[in-house]
């Protein structure tokens, strides 16, 4: 992938996860034509396996269809969580955690 065309290279976005779309703020522009335009999507796949949805693109350059970065998005089902994670040069490393139950078993406060 591109290291011309980010910011950052996988900058930490915390728990925010994008199934899809692009990280704009990250974008400085194509480091082939030298434009800042629209980033584009292309050979987006979605696989199941054993349970775990991975999702995968091509971030492209509007104008030269140069290759930006490859995004990875995952979603499985742990015990009783939800659990998402998220890798792209352009878009950033990510990972978030989330009950399945009404009350979230992490959150609540011990009684002694």
């Amino acid at each position: 992938m591109c290291t011309g065309c980010v910011q950052k290279e996988y900058p930490d976005r915390g728990n925010t996860c994008l199934e899809n779309g692009s990280y704009l703020m990250n974008y400085v522009g194509c480091a082939n034509c030298h434009q800042r335009d629209f980033v584009m999507i292309s050979n987006k796949t979605t696989v199941d396996e054993d349970g775990e949805e991975i999702v995968t693109y091509l971030h492209m350059c509007k104008n030269c269809d140069h290759i930006i970065a490859r995004h990875e998005y995952t979603f499985s089902v742990v015990d009783d969580y939800q659990e998402y994670t998220m890798l792209c040069m352009l878009c950033g490393k990510a990972e978030d955690s989330i009950s399945v139950l009404p009350d979230d078993p992490r959150q609540t406060a011990p009684l002694f």
